[in-house]
């Protein structure tokens, strides 16, 4: 039924409460949550990391030139229609301002515990 899904080893179709898309270089990573059980603390996530597709488009009317782009790939594509009609997933337009704080926040985190991990690294050397 969800092929796509069932690709990328979710199983568990009716425990998904949302997902979260977001593009870090070339890679879009895939978040997706489930509800929580009674006894559980946390609810449960699953990440999935997908290459972004590139392409060569030509630039303008009158240039000779082409520009590389990339966009989402067509298997991530295809897993978010399908993710779309199991949560009805409605997502607000955020502002540029405060998308780029999330962003910038995550950024700042992720750095954070890279420059631990190395620094535990080297105190073990």
């Amino acid at each position: 039924m969800y092929s796509n899904l069932k690709s990328i080893g979710v199983v568990n179709y009716d425990n998904i409460d949302k997902y979260t898309l977001r593009q870090e270089g070339d890679t879009d990573i895939l978040k997706i949550y489930f509800r929580k059980a009674s006894r559980q603390f946390l609810a449960k996530s699953l990440k999935f990391k997908f290459p972004r597709q590139r392409k060569k488009i030509s630039q303008d009317h009158g240039s000779s030139g082409f520009r590389n782009v990339s966009e989402i790939g067509s298997t991530l594509r295809y897993v978010l229609k399908e993710l779309d009609s199991l949560t009805e997933h409605v997502k607000e337009e955020k502002e540029l301002k405060v998308q780029v704080l999330e962003d910038l926040k995550h950024l700042e985190s992720v750095v954070a515990s890279k420059i631990k991990e190395i620094e535990r690294k080297l105190e073990q050397m």
